[in-house]
């Protein structure tokens, strides 16, 4: 039998920076979507370290995979524009 531990995190992991990279892996896209999404919109939040350097919040990107979590395929979304 197979367990899944799942580590209790701290608010400061949730809310620490984490680099574009890390966030691709994180959501499992790769980091051109990420690129992608600042430029067209609908990704998730992100933070503007300089115009160069660009991070993301753990807690953002939870919440973006929250705002898009659906119970059945017909199910309406507002993100998919028709």
């Amino acid at each position: 039998m197979t367990h899944t531990v799942i580590k209790e995190q701290s608010a400061e992991y949730y809310s620490g920076l984490i680099n574009e990279k890390q966030a691709a892996a994180f959501l499992g896209y790769t980091v051109r979507a990420l690129q992608n999404w600042r430029v067209r919109g609908g990704g998730p939040m992100f933070v503007r370290i300089s115009s160069r350097s660009i991070r993301y919040r753990r807690c953002d990107l939870l919440a973006w995979i929250e705002e898009r979590t659906v119970v059945s395929t017909s199910q309406p979304s507002p993100y998919l524009a028709g």
